[in-house]
């Protein structure tokens, strides 16, 4: 057993910590504060702290880190953390990020995403020691896999969870991590509007792509029939895209089928 903090915020962050506690003594978890969330604003913690709380764990909200901060532990696991770790912090323990990319590629806020929009068939995870630079650090661990070409970004964050704390466990062991290629760097820049827009006259395997990076979380749009709605599922059949899932305006989501009856 080895006692760590976790640093989450974020359902990826979440789902790594409960897998995390089955094999390592967790000290606390830092997350960030509980915020005002959906059409009604209600005020609701983060899904990290709802994970820590089941699990009986402490919890730390500060609203910003400064050097203030007592660390208490040697090292701390960040995952979907959304806060800056100042470098006077970064000095004072062992800090490894869980990044779901095969670093150097796709450094930044939408590394699922953003590789299955490209097409990237090999994925993986990358657990570096936390450095100033943005996701630039050495390699404790790193491991991959091939997805399926239906694997939308939900299957490979559970997938990147699932392998985590093994990872995890080979980095604490590691205690010279490799530096990053200084080839192959791309950058994962966050999802915006225009990424979850559909434009039909582009190639079926293009859409599908965009599809299943943003489903179940986000959501690609586009309009059919006239009408604007949520594509949720599809797949490539022939070189043809077939809707599965979507959802209209203002309603629950369906099979596209109910959609098209709908219709008549």
């Amino acid at each position: 057993m080895t006692g760590i903090a976790v640093a989450a915020t974020a359902p990826f962050g979440a789902d790594v910590l409960q897998r995390l506690a089955r094999d390592h003594e967790i000290e606390y978890v830092l997350t960030r504060p509980d915020r005002a969330q959906g059409r009604g604003r209600r005020v609701a913690p983060p899904p990290a702290k709802e994970a820590a709380e089941r699990l009986g764990l402490p919890v730390r909200q500060p609203e910003r880190l400064d050097e203030s901060f007592d660390l208490e532990v040697d090292t701390l696991v960040v995952v979907a953390y959304g806060q800056l770790v100042p470098a006077a912090l970064l000095e004072r323990a062992r800090w490894l990020n869980v990044h779901p990319s095969l670093l150097p590629r796709w450094r930044g806020a939408a590394p699922i995403e953003r590789a299955l929009m490209a097409g990237d068939r090999e994925l993986g995870v990358t657990i570096i020691e936390l450095v100033e630079e943005l996701d630039a650090g050495p390699i404790a661990a790193q491991t991959a896999w091939q997805a399926g070409p239906d694997d939308d970004a939900g299957a490979v964050f559970s997938r990147a969870a699932e392998l985590t704390p093994a990872l995890i466990g080979e980095a604490l062991g590691n205690d010279v991590p490799e530096p990053q290629p200084g080839e192959g760097i791309t950058y994962a820049d966050k999802i915006g509007p225009a990424d979850r827009e559909l434009d039909w006259s582009r190639p079926a395997q293009e859409l599908h792509n965009r599809i299943r990076a943003l489903s179940p979380h986000i959501g690609a749009r586009g309009v059919l029939d006239g009408r604007p709605l949520i594509v949720w599922r599809s797949r490539v059949v022939d070189g043809e895209l077939e809707l599965l899932e979507v959802q209209p305006d203002g309603r629950r989501r369906m099979t596209y089928e109910e959609y098209r009856r709908g219709l008549r």
